[in-house]
């Protein structure tokens, strides 16, 4: 059964690429049409990519594998830590440090200190030290957290992760494939497919679409969690986990907007071929 149908897909506004000037050819396979200076995506692939990265996602969960979850535009970041933090997996949602993956070991060094600094402060410790003294430590917690809060409890590498955004985490997506972790990606029509391992063509500039796609890939990571769980995998409760809040963005969404006179109206029937049609395009 596919996780979406294209009648979600539509009211969330995933179809609408980006304009004609700015898309990348080699999204060409992925494109159903460009009305009005827009790119539309192709929905019946997007549907079917979706159930392949769905079925990979729960596959790594349940090998009792962490899925990094990762999108810094604003858009993506509210979304990205409650999905991540909803099923129990990792997330980077403020910015993307660079050796956050090829230097982990580093990395895990920092995270350590976190953690050292949080139960300082947890069993009352800053109290007892002078003012500055204080200061100094909350004012290292604080960066710590603003950085690494959503990969805090994460021991070893992900057994994969997914992006919002590709083209703007590209330095996320080129660690990755060096390591070779496979990269689960909305991937838009400014986006280079190559560089994804699981593409999931789709809007990843409107709030709704990013909620919509990055929710299914959490509950594939739930299900995988409760298959580990019931073979007996100790994983990370998450309500032990601990994190920093994310500001909400409420700014317009500029492409879900019906009164915008360049917005191109699609029809769910639209997207709907026979084998035929589809075989020859």
């Amino acid at each position: 059964m596919a996780q979406v149908t294209l009648k979600q897909l539509l009211e969330a506004g995933v179809h609408f690429g980006h304009q004609t000037s700015r898309w990348n050819p080699k999204m060409k396979t992925y494109i159903f049409t460009a009305r009005n200076g827009i790119h539309i995506i192709d929905l019946q692939k997007t549907v079917r990519l979706l159930d392949d990265a769905w079925d990979f996602v729960r596959g790594v969960a349940a090998s009792g594998r962490p899925v990094l979850f990762v999108g810094t535009k604003k858009q993506a970041q509210e979304t990205i830590q409650t999905e991540a933090a909803r099923c129990g997996m990792y997330f980077v949602n403020r910015r993307w440090m660079g050796g956050m993956l090829t230097n982990f070991s580093t990395v895990k060094k920092r995270i350590e200190r976190l953690q050292e600094l949080r139960k300082m402060q947890q069993e009352g410790q800053f109290e007892q030290m002078s003012k500055k003294e204080a200061k100094r430590l909350t004012d290292e917690l604080d960066r710590l957290m603003f950085h690494f809060d959503g990969i805090a409890d994460m021991k070893r590498l992900p057994g994969a992760i997914y992006v919002v955004d590709p083209r703007k985490e590209h330095i996320a997506v080129t660690e990755a494939n060096r390591l070779k972790i496979p990269v689960v990606a909305i991937t838009d029509s400014n986006c280079d497919p190559d560089l994804i391992t699981y593409v999931i063509p789709g809007n990843d500039d409107a709030i709704r679409a990013v909620k919509l796609l990055t929710g299914k890939i959490a509950d594939a990571c739930q299900e995988g969690r409760q298959e580990a769980q019931a073979r007996g995998e100790i994983l990370p409760e998450v309500e032990e986990r601990e994190f920093l809040e994310t500001p909400r963005y409420e700014e317009i969404e500029e492409y879900l907007e019906d009164e915008e006179d360049y917005l191109p109206t699609v029809s769910e029937e639209e997207f709907v071929r026979t084998a035929d049609e589809e075989e020859s395009r």
